[in-house]
């Protein structure tokens, strides 16, 4: 499993019940979370004080039962990286912080590359990986459907002291983006991409990660340079395996420039157990050195 394991600011405290608790900065979250089918063998204070506790409601969604008042926003580091953090309606919060693994790796790639690099990060949401690229030299080319992520993935650069660096921020869907980019003649040095499992277009066309991830790395590769730098596939689709993702990548990316690749579960530490919290897989390509 690739752990992010070296937070400051976050910190998996426990899990059980169908529940994990959170150190998020200077607030605790207690939230649902699906892979947590154990139980909670000890309901302490430590849950019972949690500073908000989002409840799932039997219509769908859920609320926020706050024990204190949060703020409506506040703002966690990861070495240099800044991300503002806001509990959203949908028990999300802005960060996936098991995504560390990913951001140290992208960040070693780019800095010893020893060239300019382009990246793509596709369906960016607040923009974890892009402040990461960012943040290592990266040229970035951030892309998502969503108005209000675009702007927070803003808001995350600026509070990383990257708001004059060369990012371009793109509201649209992410699959026409692509062919537009192919027609326009647009190459990228890498491409991250963080695919839903289900999904629908503008005009109704259906997304469905089984069938369409494929034929969407293939015409991702389509516009990448003729010198790669690495290729990214992070996914949390139940029942989709890593060697899925390395499939994939051997058929696209190894047939065509070799290079290695590596895949796996991410995951984060749990605090009171030692165990480790399965958060989705990745599947990483990158050149030979």
């Amino acid at each position: 499993m690739f752990a992010a394991n070296d937070w400051q600011d976050y910190e998996l405290l426990d899990t059980g019940g169908g529940e994990k608790l959170e150190r998020w900065g200077g607030f605790v979250l207690r939230r649902p979370d699906p892979q947590i089918i154990w139980p909670l063998e000890r309901e302490n204070a430590m849950w019972t004080s949690a500073s908000a506790h989002y409840h799932r409601s039997s219509s769908g969604g859920g609320h926020w039962e706050e024990r204190v008042k949060l703020p409506d926003r506040w703002t966690i580091s990861y070495d240099k990286l800044k991300f503002h953090i806001k509990p959203t309606s949908f028990k999300h919060t802005g960060l996936f912080p098991e995504q560390a693994v990913n951001w140290q790796w992208m960040m070693e790639r780019i800095r010893l590359a020893n060239r300019p690099i382009r990246v793509l990060n596709l369906f960016a949401y607040t923009g974890g990986a892009t402040v990461a690229c960012a943040s290592a030299g990266a040229d970035v080319c951030h892309v998502d459907a969503a108005k209000g992520m675009v702007q927070w993935a803003k808001e995350n650069a600026a509070l990383s002291g990257l708001a004059d660096k060369p990012v371009r921020y793109i509201t649209d869907d992410v699959f026409k983006f692509v062919q537009r980019e192919q027609r326009r003649g647009s190459l990228y040095d890498a491409i991250i991409m963080d695919p839903p499992s289900y999904g629908r277009g503008p005009s109704g066309e259906m997304w469905k990660l089984e069938t369409h991830l494929y034929p969407f790395v293939e015409s991702c590769k389509a516009i990448l340079s003729d010198n790669p730098l690495f290729f990214l596939i992070n996914s949390y689709t139940t029942g989709i395996s890593a060697s899925v993702l390395t499939n994939v990548l051997s058929m696209t990316l190894k047939r065509s420039y070799g290079g290695t690749i590596t895949s796996g579960e991410i995951g984060l530490p749990i605090t009171a157990s030692g165990l480790y919290l399965p958060c989705g897989i990745l599947g990483r390509w990158e050149s030979q050195a």
